[in-house]
């Protein structure tokens, strides 16, 4: 196996597998090793399945040299803890003896049928719910960049695995932003999928979270949507679109946040990385103008589907005396409000999307940060009262979540670093139906960022 040829995406890597020239056994055992070396430092894995994985690699060696074809076949990649894999605990960042699941979910159905080398399950906070990757059933989770600072969340464990070169590629899952701002503070390419386009998983709080990939790439994250959309290579495709033009758009550069009742801050450091960006993108021909959304009141949408996806949760739970006093809250306030008021909130979706809709009469495409903070320290908001860490999660993660409420796609793409050497990360957003457009765009930026070309410091492609 040629030298880091593990640090090629899933794309490049389906390609090398398909002539032979890598076998599938080769690469999840580089794979594993990586896991096994980075475990002490990154801690991005709860699950690792160092058999299983194996001897699904040698099953996909075998059909490859048999003739078959299948868009991930034999490629290694992790997914989250938070969707069922036979065999294994869905523990979703909870404490306690969680059962094994009996069947794969649907999502891991699909992954299968790509040919998919599932290596083991990643690292989530409890139950999803913030924007850092850390708990008492598991630990820290740390970013590759900086291991003081953490890889953000939900999805952080996925990030950190994908941005320290641990795996090739990882499936994660938004409902506030939980690729987007790992992606961000990772320098990842994240999508997150339009609402209907990925099959739902065990449980997708109502509508607000979807499955979608974390890649070094947006070929590569393009490739894995199609997979997990069920798409097949004649069809329309997401990757198809990263090699074509998007043409000439005018896009909205956007700084405002929706309301939520706390200040948020915007660091002047990302604020001038998406100036950048958006001189990076006058210079490849768009119109980049100013243009804000009118959110109103969105969030009395998001909270009742979030906290009775909580609450959802509870009876999934072996011992729910183990979580998190701040998770216990949530859930209570699931069962109180959060339910009842579900169906008002469905109601009025339709009220938002043509609220914040009509900033598209004039732009085809926002441009707005990802987060309004660079990665902040490990266990700066570990032991906060839950009013105070509320406080400081939507004033440091304000711009993702209103397009859960909306269900449309969106795209975080690498902004650049701070002087610390921290990611910072940018949101391509676009209403139903511009997926593509998006992802036209991530990779027609791509061409003068090279994101991928960057290596951090604590990652296994750095050798060490």
């Amino acid at each position: 196996m040629g030298e880091h040829v593990l640090d090629s995406g899933p794309v490049r890597l389906a390609e090398l597998l398909a002539t032979r020239a890598v076998s599938s056994v080769e690469l999840t055992t580089e794979v594993l090793a990586r896991i096994e070396d980075t475990q002490p430092t990154l801690n991005t894995f709860r699950v690792i399945r160092t058999e299983a994985a194996l001897a699904e690699a040698k099953e996909a060696d075998r059909r490859l040299a048999a003739g078959e074809r299948a868009p991930l076949l034999g490629v290694p990649l992790a997914m989250k803890d938070d969707q069922d894999l036979a065999g294994e605990p869905t523990a979703f960042g909870c404490a306690g003896d969680f059962p094994l699941a009996a069947a794969d979910c649907e999502m891991v159905q699909t992954l299968r049928a790509a040919g998919a080398v599932i290596v083991g399950k990643t690292n989530t906070p409890e139950l999803g719910q913030w924007p850092f990757t850390e708990g008492p059933a598991f630990g820290v989770t740390r970013n590759p960049w900086h291991q003081g600072h953490t890889p953000g969340g939900s999805s952080g464990g996925s990030a950190a695995a994908v941005a320290g070169r641990v795996v090739p590629v990882a499936v994660g899952s938004d409902g506030a932003g939980s690729i987007r701002i790992p992606a961000s503070w990772t320098h990842l390419v994240g999508i997150k999928p339009e609402r209907g386009e990925i099959p739902p998983g065990a449980d997708m709080f109502y509508g607000i979270s979807i499955s979608g990939p974390l890649a070094r790439r947006t070929e590569d994250a393009a490739l894995v949507t199609d997979v997990l959309a069920g798409r097949l290579p004649g069809d329309d495709t997401t990757l198809g679109a990263t090699r074509r033009d998007p043409g000439r758009l005018r896009i909205g550069l956007s700084f405002r946040s929706a309301l939520t009742g706390y200040r948020v801050r915007l660091d002047p450091r990302i604020r001038q990385a998406v100036v950048r960006l958006a001189g990076v993108l006058t210079g490849l021909g768009h119109e980049v103008v100013p243009a804000e959304p009118t959110y109103g009141l969105i969030g009395l949408n998001f909270l009742p589907k979030s906290t009775a996806g909580l609450y959802g949760w509870l009876a999934k739970v072996p011992d729910p005396s183990l979580l998190d006093q701040r998770t216990r809250k949530n859930m209570a306030n699931g069962r109180r409000v959060g339910r009842y008021l579900v169906g008002f909130a469905k109601a009025t979706e339709g009220r938002y999307e043509r609220q914040v809709g009509r900033v598209f009469r004039d732009v085809d495409v926002l441009l707005m940060p990802t987060t309004a903070t660079p990665p902040p320290p490990v266990r700066s908001w570990a032991n906060l009262p839950d009013r105070e860490l509320n406080r400081i999660m939507v004033s440091a993660c304000p711009y993702a979540w209103p397009w859960n409420v909306l269900g449309w796609p969106g795209v975080n793409v690498p902004a650049g670093l701070t002087d610390e050497g921290l990611p910072v990360g940018a949101q391509l957003l676009g209403p139903a139906g511009t997926e593509r457009t998006l992802v036209s765009l991530a990779a027609q930026l791509e061409t003068v960022e090279k994101w991928a070309d960057l290596v951090p410091p604590g990652s296994a492609g750095a050798g060490g």
